[in-house]
Parts: C-alpha cells; sequence; structure tokens
C-alpha cells in the first residue's frame, strides 16, 4: 500500500497519534478516537499489515503498539514533493 493511503486516513492518523503514547488494547483505542469496533479493527488490520504497528495477545484483550517511526517530509513550492520514510523503532530492553 502506497504510504501516502496509509497516512491520508485521519482514522489511522489518530490511531498513530495515541500509540505514540504507547501500547493500547482496542477498546482503548476505540475510546481514544471515538470509533466502533469494526472501523477500529479495519484500521488496526491495514497498519498492521503494512508493518507499522504490531499486536499481541494477553488472556482475551489485543494489544498494539507501534513499530516503526514514520517521517514525513514536505518540500516548498515549487517542487511540492513529498516523502515519507518508515524506520524501526529501537525498542527498551526490559
Amino acid at each position: 500500500m502506497d504510504p501516502t493511503e496509509i497516512l491520508g486516513s485521519k482514522a489511522r492518523l489518530e490511531i498513530l497519534h495515541k500509540l505514540s503514547r504507547g501500547e493500547m488494547y482496542v477498546s482503548e483505542i476505540m475510546e481514544e478516537v471515538g470509533m466502533d469496533g469494526k472501523t477500529a479493527k479495519h484500521h488496526l488490520e491495514i497498519l498492521e499489515e503494512t508493518g507499522i504497528v504490531s499486536s499481541r495477545k494477553e488472556n482475551r484483550r489485543k494489544y498494539y503498539s507501534l513499530e516503526k517511526e514514520i517521517l514525513l517530509k514536505i518540500s516548498p513550492s515549487p517542487n511540492r514533493r513529498y516523502k515519507v520514510q518508515f524506520h524501526p523503532l529501537e525498542k527498551e530492553k526490559r
């Protein structure tokens, strides 16, 4: 999927913003972003398929976390070019 398609969704951007603060489970994301479960899961599946987020199950809850740092560069006119880069996050060692 084209990076602009991924980041072109306000809902996905909101989800990514919330996940930038730390791991969350689906119900928390739904509440924070204000969307129903089916819609949240749809966007989370897209983000997970692209490798931007990962998930893990703990009991009956599915937790999501960011896997990549997203950098968006936009050049000034007249070029009007942009570049999206995804970089793996350096996870803290536990």
